[in-house]
Protein backbone atom coordinates (compact mmCIF):
# COMPACT_ATOMS: atom_id res chain seq x y z
CA UNK A 1 0.00 0.00 0.00
CA UNK A 2 3.06 2.19 0.33
CA UNK A 3 3.42 3.25 -3.23
CA UNK A 4 0.18 5.28 -3.16
CA UNK A 5 2.78 7.45 -0.91
CA UNK A 6 4.35 8.17 -4.73
CA UNK A 7 0.91 8.57 -6.31
CA UNK A 8 -0.08 11.30 -3.85
CA UNK A 9 3.63 13.65 -4.36
CA UNK A 10 3.77 12.76 -8.58
CA UNK A 11 -0.13 14.13 -9.02
CA UNK A 12 -3.00 11.45 -8.52
CA UNK A 13 -4.91 12.80 -11.61
CA UNK A 14 -2.32 15.04 -13.53
CA UNK A 15 -2.31 15.35 -17.02
CA UNK A 16 -0.52 12.07 -17.48
CA UNK A 17 -3.77 10.43 -16.33
CA UNK A 18 -5.93 12.53 -18.50
CA UNK A 19 -4.04 11.38 -21.33
CA UNK A 20 -3.83 7.97 -20.36
CA UNK A 21 -7.35 8.05 -19.42
CA UNK A 22 -7.94 9.75 -23.22
CA UNK A 23 -6.69 6.38 -24.86
CA UNK A 24 -8.61 3.79 -22.54
CA UNK A 25 -11.78 5.76 -23.08
CA UNK A 26 -10.72 5.45 -27.48
CA UNK A 27 -10.30 1.92 -26.71
CA UNK A 28 -13.62 1.10 -24.95
CA UNK A 29 -15.27 2.92 -27.82
CA UNK A 30 -13.98 1.07 -30.49
CA UNK A 31 -13.64 -2.63 -29.10
CA UNK A 32 -16.89 -3.01 -26.72
CA UNK A 33 -19.29 -2.96 -29.56
CA UNK A 34 -17.09 -5.90 -31.30
CA UNK A 35 -19.08 -8.32 -28.03
CA UNK A 36 -22.46 -7.20 -29.83
CA UNK A 37 -21.42 -6.42 -33.13
CA UNK A 38 -23.49 -9.64 -34.21
CA UNK A 39 -26.47 -8.54 -33.70
CA UNK A 40 -26.35 -7.10 -36.73
CA UNK A 41 -23.74 -8.86 -38.77
CA UNK A 42 -25.53 -12.15 -37.91
CA UNK A 43 -28.67 -10.85 -37.77
CA UNK A 44 -31.52 -13.14 -38.79
CA UNK A 45 -33.94 -11.43 -41.70
CA UNK A 46 -37.15 -13.06 -42.82
CA UNK A 47 -37.23 -15.74 -45.26
CA UNK A 48 -38.66 -18.46 -46.81
CA UNK A 49 -37.43 -21.04 -49.65
CA UNK A 50 -36.63 -20.70 -52.93
CA UNK A 51 -38.80 -21.58 -55.69
CA UNK A 52 -38.56 -21.59 -59.48
CA UNK A 53 -42.81 -20.52 -60.22
CA UNK A 54 -41.75 -17.39 -57.81
CA UNK A 55 -38.08 -16.36 -58.10
CA UNK A 56 -36.79 -17.89 -61.73
CA UNK A 57 -36.84 -15.06 -64.10
CA UNK A 58 -36.82 -17.18 -67.33
CA UNK A 59 -39.66 -19.12 -65.93
CA UNK A 60 -41.88 -18.79 -68.72
CA UNK A 61 -45.35 -20.34 -67.16
CA UNK A 62 -48.70 -19.14 -68.79
CA UNK A 63 -50.42 -19.34 -65.81
CA UNK A 64 -47.55 -17.80 -63.34
CA UNK A 65 -48.27 -14.79 -65.46
CA UNK A 66 -51.59 -13.83 -65.46
CA UNK A 67 -51.34 -14.21 -61.38
CA UNK A 68 -50.00 -11.92 -58.65
CA UNK A 69 -47.12 -12.62 -56.14
CA UNK A 70 -49.17 -13.08 -53.48
CA UNK A 71 -51.27 -16.05 -55.23
CA UNK A 72 -48.12 -17.38 -56.27
CA UNK A 73 -46.89 -17.69 -52.91
CA UNK A 74 -49.74 -19.29 -52.00
CA UNK A 75 -49.97 -22.57 -54.07
CA UNK A 76 -45.94 -22.49 -54.01
CA UNK A 77 -45.56 -22.29 -50.23
CA UNK A 78 -47.68 -23.72 -47.68
CA UNK A 79 -48.96 -21.62 -44.32
CA UNK A 80 -47.96 -21.85 -40.43
CA UNK A 81 -49.87 -21.93 -37.69
CA UNK A 82 -49.92 -17.95 -37.59
CA UNK A 83 -51.17 -18.19 -41.23
CA UNK A 84 -47.68 -17.12 -42.41
CA UNK A 85 -45.80 -18.43 -45.24
CA UNK A 86 -43.54 -21.39 -43.56
CA UNK A 87 -39.73 -20.57 -43.51
CA UNK A 88 -38.72 -23.84 -43.78
CA UNK A 89 -40.57 -26.07 -46.12
CA UNK A 90 -42.51 -25.70 -49.48
CA UNK A 91 -44.87 -27.80 -51.42
CA UNK A 92 -43.43 -30.53 -54.13
CA UNK A 93 -45.62 -29.38 -56.26
CA UNK A 94 -47.50 -26.10 -57.12
CA UNK A 95 -51.19 -26.44 -55.32
CA UNK A 96 -52.89 -24.76 -58.22
CA UNK A 97 -56.25 -26.03 -56.37
CA UNK A 98 -55.65 -23.76 -53.13
CA UNK A 99 -56.65 -20.66 -55.67
CA UNK A 100 -60.09 -21.93 -55.72
CA UNK A 101 -60.56 -22.88 -52.21
CA UNK A 102 -62.99 -20.51 -50.15
CA UNK A 103 -62.67 -20.30 -45.95
CA UNK A 104 -64.84 -23.11 -45.99
CA UNK A 105 -63.32 -25.77 -47.90
CA UNK A 106 -60.49 -27.38 -47.13
CA UNK A 107 -58.75 -30.74 -48.79
CA UNK A 108 -59.12 -34.08 -48.14
CA UNK A 109 -55.87 -34.67 -47.58
CA UNK A 110 -52.45 -32.61 -46.67
CA UNK A 111 -50.25 -31.76 -49.60
CA UNK A 112 -46.80 -33.09 -49.62
CA UNK A 113 -43.95 -30.68 -49.19
CA UNK A 114 -39.97 -30.72 -48.54
CA UNK A 115 -37.46 -29.15 -47.21
CA UNK A 116 -35.55 -25.70 -49.40
CA UNK A 117 -33.64 -28.14 -51.46
CA UNK A 118 -33.47 -25.61 -53.91
CA UNK A 119 -31.69 -22.32 -50.98
CA UNK A 120 -33.56 -19.14 -49.47
CA UNK A 121 -34.88 -16.30 -50.02
CA UNK A 122 -34.23 -13.24 -47.56
CA UNK A 123 -36.13 -9.95 -47.06
CA UNK A 124 -33.33 -7.41 -48.21
CA UNK A 125 -35.38 -4.52 -46.36
CA UNK A 126 -33.89 -4.27 -43.27
CA UNK A 127 -30.34 -5.54 -44.21
CA UNK A 128 -28.50 -6.02 -47.20
CA UNK A 129 -26.86 -9.45 -46.12
CA UNK A 130 -25.42 -10.77 -42.85
CA UNK A 131 -23.69 -14.12 -41.95
CA UNK A 132 -26.83 -15.77 -42.19
CA UNK A 133 -27.97 -15.14 -45.74
CA UNK A 134 -24.24 -15.30 -46.83
CA UNK A 135 -23.47 -18.99 -45.07
CA UNK A 136 -27.74 -19.69 -45.35
CA UNK A 137 -27.55 -20.65 -41.31
CA UNK A 138 -31.70 -20.78 -41.20
CA UNK A 139 -33.87 -23.91 -40.59
CA UNK A 140 -31.95 -26.70 -39.82
CA UNK A 141 -28.27 -24.68 -39.79
CA UNK A 142 -30.06 -21.75 -37.20
CA UNK A 143 -28.11 -23.27 -34.36
CA UNK A 144 -25.00 -22.61 -35.77
CA UNK A 145 -25.57 -19.18 -35.61
CA UNK A 146 -25.79 -19.47 -31.73
CA UNK A 147 -22.66 -21.91 -32.21
CA UNK A 148 -20.39 -18.44 -33.45
CA UNK A 149 -21.98 -16.24 -30.55
CA UNK A 150 -21.26 -19.32 -28.09
CA UNK A 151 -17.52 -19.77 -29.00
CA UNK A 152 -17.30 -15.84 -29.47
CA UNK A 153 -17.94 -16.10 -25.52
CA UNK A 154 -15.57 -18.79 -24.69
CA UNK A 155 -13.24 -16.77 -26.67
CA UNK A 156 -13.43 -13.95 -24.19
CA UNK A 157 -13.54 -16.67 -21.27
CA UNK A 158 -9.97 -18.19 -21.84
CA UNK A 159 -9.12 -14.37 -22.27
CA UNK A 160 -9.75 -13.52 -19.08
CA UNK A 161 -8.08 -16.22 -17.83
CA UNK A 162 -4.95 -16.01 -20.14
CA UNK A 163 -4.94 -12.13 -20.03
CA UNK A 164 -4.87 -11.62 -16.33
CA UNK A 165 -1.83 -14.63 -15.85
CA UNK A 166 0.18 -13.27 -18.86
CA UNK A 167 -0.62 -9.88 -17.89
CA UNK A 168 0.82 -10.41 -14.05
CA UNK A 169 3.92 -11.91 -15.58
CA UNK A 170 4.52 -9.57 -18.51
CA UNK A 171 2.91 -6.42 -17.71
CA UNK A 172 -0.32 -4.53 -18.86
CA UNK A 173 0.78 -2.26 -21.18
CA UNK A 174 2.37 -5.53 -23.32
CA UNK A 175 -0.93 -7.48 -23.16
CA UNK A 176 -2.55 -4.15 -24.51
CA UNK A 177 -0.58 -3.89 -27.46
CA UNK A 178 -0.75 -7.42 -28.32
CA UNK A 179 -4.29 -7.46 -27.81
CA UNK A 180 -5.06 -4.63 -30.25
CA UNK A 181 -2.60 -5.82 -32.95
CA UNK A 182 -4.54 -9.24 -32.88
CA UNK A 183 -7.65 -7.73 -32.51
CA UNK A 184 -7.04 -6.09 -35.50
CA UNK A 185 -6.13 -8.30 -37.70
CA UNK A 186 -8.70 -11.15 -36.84
CA UNK A 187 -11.28 -8.63 -36.89
CA UNK A 188 -10.93 -7.59 -40.21
CA UNK A 189 -9.86 -10.75 -41.81
CA UNK A 190 -13.26 -12.07 -40.85
CA UNK A 191 -15.27 -9.61 -43.18
CA UNK A 192 -12.70 -11.95 -45.99
CA UNK A 193 -13.27 -14.87 -44.41
CA UNK A 194 -14.17 -17.42 -46.95
CA UNK A 195 -16.01 -20.49 -44.72
CA UNK A 196 -17.91 -20.31 -41.76
CA UNK A 197 -15.54 -22.66 -39.76
CA UNK A 198 -12.89 -19.42 -40.28
CA UNK A 199 -15.51 -17.15 -39.46
CA UNK A 200 -16.01 -18.93 -35.92
CA UNK A 201 -12.37 -19.34 -35.46
CA UNK A 202 -10.89 -15.87 -36.24
CA UNK A 203 -14.03 -14.73 -33.56
CA UNK A 204 -12.48 -16.84 -31.02
CA UNK A 205 -9.37 -14.96 -31.42
CA UNK A 206 -11.03 -11.80 -31.23
CA UNK A 207 -12.86 -12.10 -28.23
CA UNK A 208 -9.63 -13.92 -26.22
CA UNK A 209 -8.44 -9.92 -27.31
CA UNK A 210 -11.43 -8.10 -26.67
CA UNK A 211 -11.32 -9.31 -22.92
CA UNK A 212 -7.19 -8.92 -22.66
CA UNK A 213 -7.61 -4.84 -24.02
CA UNK A 214 -10.49 -4.08 -21.34
CA UNK A 215 -9.07 -5.61 -18.49
CA UNK A 216 -5.21 -4.67 -19.17
CA UNK A 217 -5.80 -0.81 -20.16
CA UNK A 218 -8.74 -0.14 -17.54
CA UNK A 219 -5.65 -1.53 -15.28
CA UNK A 220 -3.00 0.33 -16.40
CA UNK A 221 -4.98 3.78 -15.81
CA UNK A 222 -6.51 2.61 -11.98
CA UNK A 223 -3.01 1.50 -11.20
CA UNK A 224 -1.76 5.26 -12.03
CA UNK A 225 -4.59 6.44 -9.65
CA UNK A 226 -5.68 7.48 -6.13
CA UNK A 227 -8.35 5.67 -4.80
CA UNK A 228 -10.53 9.32 -4.55
CA UNK A 229 -10.57 9.15 -8.08
CA UNK A 230 -10.97 5.42 -9.11
CA UNK A 231 -14.66 5.45 -9.01
CA UNK A 232 -15.02 8.34 -11.32
CA UNK A 233 -12.41 6.71 -13.44
CA UNK A 234 -14.53 3.50 -13.94
CA UNK A 235 -17.73 5.39 -14.73
CA UNK A 236 -15.80 7.38 -17.33
CA UNK A 237 -14.20 4.55 -19.01
CA UNK A 238 -18.29 2.54 -18.66
CA UNK A 239 -19.58 5.46 -20.17
CA UNK A 240 -16.89 5.13 -23.13
CA UNK A 241 -18.39 1.97 -23.74
CA UNK A 242 -22.28 3.37 -24.13
CA UNK A 243 -20.43 5.74 -26.34
CA UNK A 244 -19.37 2.90 -28.58
CA UNK A 245 -22.86 1.21 -28.49
CA UNK A 246 -24.29 4.31 -30.21
CA UNK A 247 -21.76 4.75 -32.24
CA UNK A 248 -22.20 0.78 -34.05
CA UNK A 249 -26.38 1.37 -33.93
CA UNK A 250 -25.60 4.44 -36.21
CA UNK A 251 -23.43 2.88 -38.27
CA UNK A 252 -25.51 -0.22 -38.69
CA UNK A 253 -28.20 1.97 -39.57
CA UNK A 254 -26.07 3.18 -42.12
CA UNK A 255 -24.24 0.46 -43.39
CA UNK A 256 -26.50 -2.23 -43.94
CA UNK A 257 -23.55 -4.79 -45.55
CA UNK A 258 -22.24 -6.93 -42.83
CA UNK A 259 -19.25 -6.83 -44.62
CA UNK A 260 -18.69 -3.25 -44.79
CA UNK A 261 -19.76 -2.89 -41.48
CA UNK A 262 -17.49 -5.36 -40.18
CA UNK A 263 -14.25 -3.21 -41.57
CA UNK A 264 -16.13 -0.12 -40.59
CA UNK A 265 -15.40 -1.38 -36.93
CA UNK A 266 -12.40 -3.19 -37.07
CA UNK A 267 -9.86 -0.91 -39.27
CA UNK A 268 -9.92 1.99 -37.38
CA UNK A 269 -8.82 -0.32 -34.40
CA UNK A 270 -5.06 -0.24 -36.27
CA UNK A 271 -5.16 3.46 -35.32
CA UNK A 272 -5.19 3.05 -31.47
CA UNK A 273 -1.26 0.67 -32.07
CA UNK A 274 0.22 4.24 -32.57
CA UNK A 275 -0.49 6.18 -29.51
CA UNK A 276 0.61 2.70 -27.49
CA UNK A 277 4.25 3.51 -27.65
CA UNK A 278 4.09 6.42 -25.62
CA UNK A 279 1.79 4.33 -22.83
CA UNK A 280 4.14 3.75 -19.63
CA UNK A 281 3.89 0.67 -17.96
CA UNK A 282 2.66 0.69 -14.32
CA UNK A 283 5.04 1.41 -11.90
CA UNK A 284 2.88 -0.61 -9.24
CA UNK A 285 3.26 -3.73 -11.17
CA UNK A 286 7.02 -2.93 -12.12
CA UNK A 287 7.62 -2.34 -8.18
CA UNK A 288 5.65 -5.63 -6.96
CA UNK A 289 7.11 -7.77 -9.39
CA UNK A 290 10.76 -6.40 -8.02
CA UNK A 291 11.55 -4.36 -11.02
CA UNK A 292 12.30 -1.21 -8.83
CA UNK A 293 14.90 0.50 -11.02
CA UNK A 294 12.52 0.45 -14.11
CA UNK A 295 9.25 1.43 -11.61
CA UNK A 296 11.31 4.58 -10.78
CA UNK A 297 11.95 5.77 -14.27
CA UNK A 298 8.13 5.70 -14.96
CA UNK A 299 7.56 7.53 -11.88
CA UNK A 300 9.98 10.24 -12.91
CA UNK A 301 8.68 10.20 -16.38
CA UNK A 302 4.92 10.37 -14.66
CA UNK A 303 5.64 13.61 -12.10
CA UNK A 304 7.59 15.23 -15.19
CA UNK A 305 4.34 14.91 -17.53
CA UNK A 306 2.17 16.41 -14.08
CA UNK A 307 4.75 19.36 -14.37
CA UNK A 308 6.26 18.27 -10.65
CA UNK A 309 9.75 19.41 -10.97
CA UNK A 310 12.95 17.98 -9.13
CA UNK A 311 11.86 14.99 -9.22
CA UNK A 312 14.95 13.04 -10.21
CA UNK A 313 16.73 14.49 -7.33
CA UNK A 314 13.59 13.13 -4.76
CA UNK A 315 12.48 9.90 -6.35
CA UNK A 316 15.17 7.87 -6.04
CA UNK A 317 15.37 3.86 -6.40
CA UNK A 318 17.14 3.80 -2.21
CA UNK A 319 13.55 5.21 -1.21
CA UNK A 320 11.39 3.54 -3.34
CA UNK A 321 12.97 0.15 -1.72
CA UNK A 322 12.95 1.70 2.02
CA UNK A 323 9.27 2.88 1.59
CA UNK A 324 8.36 -0.31 0.01
CA UNK A 325 10.36 -2.74 1.53
CA UNK A 326 7.71 -5.45 2.65
CA UNK A 327 6.29 -5.30 -1.28
CA UNK A 328 9.86 -6.28 -2.50
CA UNK A 329 10.51 -8.58 -0.26
CA UNK A 330 7.15 -10.63 -1.34
CA UNK A 331 8.38 -9.98 -4.82
CA UNK A 332 11.39 -12.13 -4.46
CA UNK A 333 9.09 -15.22 -5.06
CA UNK A 334 6.25 -15.14 -7.73
CA UNK A 335 2.75 -15.98 -6.42
CA UNK A 336 0.59 -18.49 -8.66
CA UNK A 337 -2.78 -17.96 -9.95
CA UNK A 338 -3.42 -20.83 -7.04
CA UNK A 339 -2.28 -18.42 -4.23
CA UNK A 340 -5.65 -16.82 -4.76
CA UNK A 341 -7.62 -19.50 -2.89
CA UNK A 342 -4.65 -20.72 -0.53
CA UNK A 343 -4.89 -17.69 2.04
CA UNK A 344 -8.15 -16.79 3.53
CA UNK A 345 -9.13 -13.52 2.87
CA UNK A 346 -7.91 -13.75 -0.76
CA UNK A 347 -10.19 -16.66 -1.32
CA UNK A 348 -12.97 -15.36 0.62
CA UNK A 349 -13.04 -12.11 -1.93
CA UNK A 350 -12.69 -14.12 -4.93
CA UNK A 351 -15.14 -16.24 -4.16
CA UNK A 352 -17.79 -13.44 -3.41
CA UNK A 353 -16.91 -11.31 -6.40
CA UNK A 354 -16.74 -14.20 -8.70
CA UNK A 355 -20.28 -15.09 -7.74
CA UNK A 356 -21.68 -11.33 -7.99
CA UNK A 357 -20.35 -10.46 -11.27
CA UNK A 358 -21.87 -14.06 -12.63
CA UNK A 359 -25.13 -13.07 -11.50
CA UNK A 360 -24.74 -9.53 -12.19
CA UNK A 361 -24.20 -10.43 -16.05
CA UNK A 362 -26.47 -13.68 -15.94
CA UNK A 363 -29.68 -10.80 -15.59
CA UNK A 364 -28.11 -7.89 -17.53
CA UNK A 365 -27.72 -10.16 -20.55
CA UNK A 366 -30.49 -11.65 -19.86
CA UNK A 367 -32.62 -8.34 -19.88
CA UNK A 368 -30.60 -7.14 -23.03
CA UNK A 369 -31.38 -9.84 -25.37
CA UNK A 370 -34.81 -9.23 -24.71
CA UNK A 371 -35.27 -6.31 -25.35
CA UNK A 372 -35.97 -6.45 -29.02
CA UNK A 373 -39.07 -7.87 -28.14
CA UNK A 374 -40.29 -4.27 -27.52
CA UNK A 375 -39.70 -3.01 -30.57
CA UNK A 376 -38.84 -3.66 -34.46
CA UNK A 377 -36.35 -1.42 -34.73
CA UNK A 378 -33.15 -2.49 -33.78
CA UNK A 379 -31.16 0.28 -34.19
CA UNK A 380 -33.41 1.97 -31.97
CA UNK A 381 -32.88 -0.36 -29.37
CA UNK A 382 -28.84 -0.51 -29.48
CA UNK A 383 -28.94 3.59 -29.32
CA UNK A 384 -30.78 3.45 -26.61
CA UNK A 385 -29.15 1.30 -24.61
CA UNK A 386 -25.99 3.03 -25.29
CA UNK A 387 -27.42 6.24 -24.40
CA UNK A 388 -28.52 5.42 -20.99
CA UNK A 389 -25.45 4.31 -20.00
CA UNK A 390 -23.69 7.52 -19.36
CA UNK A 391 -25.90 9.07 -16.84
CA UNK A 392 -26.09 6.00 -15.02
CA UNK A 393 -22.80 5.69 -14.53
CA UNK A 394 -22.47 9.19 -13.62
CA UNK A 395 -24.94 8.18 -11.31
CA UNK A 396 -22.98 5.61 -9.75
CA UNK A 397 -19.57 7.57 -9.23
CA UNK A 398 -21.62 10.32 -7.39
CA UNK A 399 -23.18 7.08 -5.25
CA UNK A 400 -19.97 5.62 -5.09
CA UNK A 401 -18.05 8.47 -3.52
CA UNK A 402 -20.46 9.54 -1.00
CA UNK A 403 -22.21 5.95 -0.23
CA UNK A 404 -19.51 3.95 -0.87
CA UNK A 405 -18.92 0.65 -2.99
CA UNK A 406 -20.77 -1.70 -1.15
CA UNK A 407 -23.78 0.23 -0.59
CA UNK A 408 -23.64 1.76 -4.25
CA UNK A 409 -23.67 -2.03 -5.34
CA UNK A 410 -26.56 -3.05 -2.67
CA UNK A 411 -28.96 -0.58 -3.73
CA UNK A 412 -28.37 -0.59 -7.77
CA UNK A 413 -28.49 -4.75 -7.69
CA UNK A 414 -31.57 -4.44 -5.53
CA UNK A 415 -33.24 -1.88 -8.29
CA UNK A 416 -32.18 -3.72 -11.44
CA UNK A 417 -34.06 -6.95 -9.73
CA UNK A 418 -37.48 -5.21 -8.36
CA UNK A 419 -37.44 -3.42 -12.08
CA UNK A 420 -36.82 -6.94 -14.08
CA UNK A 421 -39.78 -8.42 -11.84
CA UNK A 422 -42.07 -5.84 -12.32
CA UNK A 423 -41.93 -6.38 -16.07
CA UNK A 424 -43.22 -9.80 -15.51
CA UNK A 425 -46.87 -8.38 -13.89
CA UNK A 426 -47.20 -6.28 -17.16
CA UNK A 427 -48.73 -7.08 -20.44
CA UNK A 428 -47.24 -6.81 -23.69
CA UNK A 429 -50.19 -3.70 -25.05
CA UNK A 430 -48.14 -1.88 -21.94
CA UNK A 431 -45.43 -1.04 -24.49
CA UNK A 432 -44.61 2.31 -22.32
CA UNK A 433 -44.34 0.74 -19.60
CA UNK A 434 -42.36 -1.99 -20.27
CA UNK A 435 -39.91 0.31 -22.20
CA UNK A 436 -39.32 2.71 -19.21
CA UNK A 437 -38.66 -0.44 -16.95
CA UNK A 438 -36.23 -1.84 -19.00
CA UNK A 439 -34.29 1.15 -20.17
CA UNK A 440 -34.41 1.50 -16.32
CA UNK A 441 -32.93 -1.96 -15.76
CA UNK A 442 -30.47 -1.70 -18.50
CA UNK A 443 -29.27 1.66 -16.67
CA UNK A 444 -28.81 0.47 -13.56
CA UNK A 445 -27.16 -2.74 -14.69
CA UNK A 446 -24.38 -0.90 -16.35
CA UNK A 447 -23.96 1.26 -13.04
CA UNK A 448 -23.80 -1.96 -10.79
CA UNK A 449 -21.29 -3.89 -13.60
CA UNK A 450 -19.09 -0.21 -12.94
CA UNK A 451 -19.57 -0.17 -9.13
CA UNK A 452 -18.41 -3.80 -9.25
CA UNK A 453 -15.79 -3.70 -11.42
CA UNK A 454 -14.34 -0.73 -9.05
CA UNK A 455 -14.53 -2.99 -5.85
CA UNK A 456 -12.53 -5.78 -7.77
CA UNK A 457 -10.07 -3.40 -8.50
CA UNK A 458 -10.24 -2.18 -5.00
CA UNK A 459 -10.01 -5.87 -3.18
CA UNK A 460 -7.52 -7.52 -4.90
CA UNK A 461 -3.60 -6.93 -4.72
CA UNK A 462 -1.96 -5.77 -7.36
CA UNK A 463 0.71 -8.71 -7.47
CA UNK A 464 -1.70 -10.65 -8.76
CA UNK A 465 -4.58 -8.63 -10.18
CA UNK A 466 -4.49 -9.40 -13.41
CA UNK A 467 -5.31 -12.79 -12.71
CA UNK A 468 -7.75 -12.15 -10.04
CA UNK A 469 -9.60 -10.31 -12.34
CA UNK A 470 -9.66 -12.71 -14.96
CA UNK A 471 -10.40 -15.81 -12.72
CA UNK A 472 -13.79 -13.22 -11.89
CA UNK A 473 -14.19 -12.00 -15.42
CA UNK A 474 -14.46 -15.90 -16.11
CA UNK A 475 -17.23 -16.49 -13.71
CA UNK A 476 -18.69 -13.25 -15.53
CA UNK A 477 -18.53 -15.03 -18.91
CA UNK A 478 -20.10 -18.05 -17.69
CA UNK A 479 -22.61 -16.59 -16.19
CA UNK A 480 -23.52 -14.16 -19.63
CA UNK A 481 -22.99 -17.70 -21.47
CA UNK A 482 -25.95 -19.26 -19.65
CA UNK A 483 -28.19 -16.27 -19.13
CA UNK A 484 -29.44 -17.40 -23.07
CA UNK A 485 -30.31 -21.13 -21.79
CA UNK A 486 -32.94 -19.81 -18.89
CA UNK A 487 -35.41 -18.72 -21.81
CA UNK A 488 -35.84 -22.33 -22.46
CA UNK A 489 -38.05 -22.03 -19.30
CA UNK A 490 -40.92 -19.93 -21.38
CA UNK A 491 -41.88 -23.49 -22.54
CA UNK A 492 -42.99 -23.72 -18.93
CA UNK A 493 -44.24 -20.61 -17.75
CA UNK A 494 -43.70 -17.44 -19.80
CA UNK A 495 -42.57 -15.72 -16.68
CA UNK A 496 -40.50 -18.01 -15.40
CA UNK A 497 -37.32 -16.74 -16.86
CA UNK A 498 -38.02 -13.16 -15.47
CA UNK A 499 -38.50 -14.19 -12.03
CA UNK A 500 -34.98 -15.64 -12.09
CA UNK A 501 -33.44 -12.77 -14.12
CA UNK A 502 -35.28 -10.52 -11.23
CA UNK A 503 -34.76 -12.54 -8.31
CA UNK A 504 -30.73 -13.32 -9.09
CA UNK A 505 -29.98 -9.67 -8.69
CA UNK A 506 -31.25 -8.96 -5.42
CA UNK A 507 -29.98 -12.06 -3.63
CA UNK A 508 -26.85 -10.95 -5.10
CA UNK A 509 -27.12 -7.86 -3.12
CA UNK A 510 -27.13 -9.67 -0.11
CA UNK A 511 -24.23 -11.65 -0.51
CA UNK A 512 -22.63 -7.78 -1.24
CA UNK A 513 -22.75 -7.42 2.39
CA UNK A 514 -20.12 -10.09 3.30
CA UNK A 515 -17.57 -8.10 1.09
CA UNK A 516 -15.51 -4.92 3.16
CA UNK A 517 -16.02 -0.99 2.29
CA UNK A 518 -12.80 0.18 0.18
CA UNK A 519 -14.23 3.84 -0.52
CA UNK A 520 -11.08 6.23 0.22
CA UNK A 521 -8.74 2.98 1.06
CA UNK A 522 -5.41 2.56 -0.71
CA UNK A 523 -4.97 -0.17 -3.22
CA UNK A 524 -3.39 -3.37 -1.35
CA UNK A 525 -0.27 -4.49 -3.29
CA UNK A 526 0.40 -7.65 -1.73
CA UNK A 527 -1.08 -10.37 -0.72
CA UNK A 528 -0.01 -9.35 3.22
CA UNK A 529 -1.63 -6.19 2.62
CA UNK A 530 -5.17 -8.32 1.80
CA UNK A 531 -4.40 -11.12 4.96
CA UNK A 532 -3.37 -7.62 6.81
CA UNK A 533 -0.33 -9.27 8.17
CA UNK A 534 1.85 -5.91 7.94
CA UNK A 535 4.87 -5.92 9.69
CA UNK A 536 5.23 -3.48 12.69
CA UNK A 537 7.99 -1.53 10.10
CA UNK A 538 5.10 0.09 8.49
CA UNK A 539 5.35 2.70 11.14
CA UNK A 540 9.44 3.56 10.09
CA UNK A 541 8.10 3.63 6.49
CA UNK A 542 6.09 6.51 7.37
CA UNK A 543 9.13 8.39 8.73
CA UNK A 544 11.10 7.69 5.95
CA UNK A 545 8.40 9.03 3.18
CA UNK A 546 8.27 12.09 5.69
CA UNK A 547 11.87 12.83 5.44
CA UNK A 548 11.14 13.09 1.57
CA UNK A 549 11.17 16.74 -0.17
CA UNK A 550 7.65 17.72 -1.13
CA UNK A 551 8.01 18.33 -4.82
Amino acid sequence: MAFQDFITQIGSLGRFQILHLIFVQICFILIVPHTVLENFTAAIPSHRCWVPILDNNTMSDNNSRILSQDDLLKISIPMDSNLRPEKCRRYIQPQWDLLHLNGTFSTVTEPDTEPCVDGWVYDQSTFLSTTVTQWDLVCGSQTLNSVAKFIYMTGIFIGHLMGGHLSDRFGRKFIVRCGLLTLAVTETSVAFAPTFLIYCSLRFLTGISSSCIRTNSALLILEWTSPKFQAMVMALIFSAGGIGQVLLGVLAFGIRNWQHLQLAMSVPVFFLLIPTRWLSESARWLIVTNKPQEGVKELRKVAHINGIKNSRDVLTLEVVKTTMKDELEAAETKPSPLVLFRTPNLRKRICLLSFVRCVSLISTVGLLINLQYLTNNVFLLQCLYGVVITPANLLGNFSMNYMGRRTTQIIFMSVMGISILSITFLTQEMQIPRLVLASLGGAISSASLTSIAVLSNELVPTVIRATALGVIGIFGSAGAALSPLLMILVTYSASLPWIIYGVLPILSSLVVLLLPETRNQPLPDSIQDVENKRKSSREAKKDVVAKVTPF
